[in-house]
């Protein structure tokens, strides 16, 4: 099986799996523990916590609360923020905070959101243009997760804050960590998920500025700084610290791999004229966003399972709705937007893969044309 679809989840990464499963077998003493096992598992997640940490942040300034997952994280930092007047968002977000801001009407706070541009990018002057002395928050997404559009969120940090300055700035970085250079210093939150990069599902991390008063997100015994108690996935955190350390040692190699498998899959496509590109040709190589006037993305996309490609047709987690709100905000008309694939790449990804994938995804759209 070609798998494509690295955007919605990655296989985990089997040396760093290997070496944490000794903490779910000899090693599997509760981290809260005040004798030698616990101490044993503790200081395993206070290094694993150190080696996250220091991929894009000073530790100095910067915490690390770790969660289920990048949906918990984006709730967490949103909800603990955003209290009272307005916050802003954009039309692009993931769904986590894009429903998690439509929440926030309900809890007496004023959602406001800014339109994107066609490839999927902030338009940063109407962001801005909304943001005023009653905003609290700002989340702008770092990747956005389906046309791999690159927002600056550092710039974007300062220039809220230059408006607004009690203002707090929240980025989504699911699609961005461990794949693009990133060292936080104005941001003051930044959600990341483990399986999007090797690790395991059901374990995500909130970077903040250790400053910032956060409210507790689960209540208990006072775990992960006392804002999400319960006992810590152990194997999670340690299977993430360690697929993230391989990840970033071999960050600006997997980036300029990455970046020549999308140019050659992208040729491959354009070349059978079959397909209009919608993700910009300056954002992040690891996804790779077209589409095909006259399909069903989600017929094409089982029609490629059959034969060994996976592909997505947008955001995982929105995988149930008619067509992608994200794109449909981007400006396309329905008759692309029914036909909407998201290709998305990995370190792993093979350049046959790449020759063998794109030719089948042209054929599945042929044939799907000649029935119709």
């Amino acid at each position: 099986m070609i798998n494509l679809d690295n955007a919605a989840t990655t296989p985990p990464d089997e040396e760093a799996l290997k070496r944490a499963q000794a903490f779910a077998s000899e090693n599997f003493w509760n981290p809260s523990a005040r004798y030698g096992g616990g101490f044993t598992v503790s200081g395993a997640l206070d290094r694993a916590r150190e080696t996250l940490l220091t991929s894009i942040a000073d530790p100095a300034k910067y915490a690390l609360i770790f969660t289920s997952c990048g949906t918990e994280s984006d709730n967490h930092a949103i909800f603990s923020t955003a209290r009272r007047g307005n916050a802003v968002t954009t039309a692009g977000e993931h769904a986590a905070v894009y429903e998690s801001f439509v929440e926030l009407k309900n809890r007496g706070v004023e959602p406001r959101f800014t339109p994107i541009k066609r490839d999927g990018s902030v338009d940063a002057e109407a962001l801005l243009s909304l943001v005023d002395e009653n905003t609290r928050l700002v989340s702008v997404v770092h990747v956005n997760n389906e046309t791999g559009a690159v927002n600056d969120i550092e710039t974007l940090a300062r220039l809220v804050k230059e408006k607004a300055p009690r203002c707090i700035f929240h980025s989504d970085g699911v699609q961005a960590y461990g794949k693009l250079p990133v060292r936080l210093k104005e941001v003051d939150l930044y959600s990341v998920s483990a399986h999007k990069l090797g690790g395991l599902k059901g374990t995500g991390g909130l970077f903040k500025k250790k400053q910032l008063p956060l409210s507790p997100f689960v209540c208990g015994g006072g775990q992960e700084q006392g804002l999400r108690s319960g006992t810590e996935n152990v194997l999670g955190i340690l299977c993430f610290a360690g697929a993230a350390e391989k990840k970033f040692r071999s960050l600006n190699q997997n980036f300029g791999k990455i970046r020549e498998l999308n140019a050659r899959f992208w040729q491959i496509l354009e070349e059978s004229g079959l397909f209009e590109r919608i993700s910009p040709e300056n954002g992040s190589p690891y996804i790779l966003t077209v589409a095909a006037r006259g399909v069903r993305g989600e017929v094409v996309q089982r029609m490629l399972w059959d034969r060994g490609v996976v592909v997505g047709t947008g955001s995982a987690c929105s995988s149930r709705k008619p067509y992608s709100r994200v794109i449909a905000a981007c400006g396309y008309q329905k008759e692309l937007l029914n036909g909407v694939l998201r290709v998305s790449f990995s370190a792993e990804t093979q350049p046959s893969e790449i020759e063998e994938g794109a030719r089948r995804m042209a054929e599945a759209v042929r044939e799907f044309k000649g029935k119709v």
